[in-house]
């Protein structure tokens, strides 16, 4: 479940980054992109059309967006345990020492 949310996720994420680079600048810092092109009947919908579609667009990706964030934020929070990485090691295996006999004797 977690999986498909996830790939979701991403999905809505990539296409908002499309959708967004698509609209058109309102004459920013750069000054690009505000003043003509695009408008008139260039295309099936006027410029002020393409902008609410665009941006009511953007606006259902990112409500969609949230809701998966919060899904996948509910989800990561009910399946985790709490508890230390440290309880999870095996203790290693204590070792016998071994009966100390002393020196062997010297043979003929």
């Amino acid at each position: 479940m977690q999986t498909v949310i996830l790939v979701i996720h991403l999905l809505l994420a990539l296409s908002m980054i499309g959708v967004i680079l698509i609209q058109r600048s309102e004459g920013g810092g750069l000054g690009i992109g505000g003043s003509g092109g695009g408008g008139g009947n260039f295309g099936v919908m006027s410029s002020r059309g393409a902008a609410n579609l665009l941006t009511r667009t953007t606006g259902i990706l990112a409500a969609a967006f949230m809701v998966t964030s919060l899904a996948l934020a509910l989800l990561s929070n009910t399946q985790s345990q709490p508890g230390s990485i440290l309880d999870q090691v095996p203790a290693p295996a204590v070792e016998q020492p071994v009966e100390d006999t002393g020196p062997a004797a010297p043979t003929r």
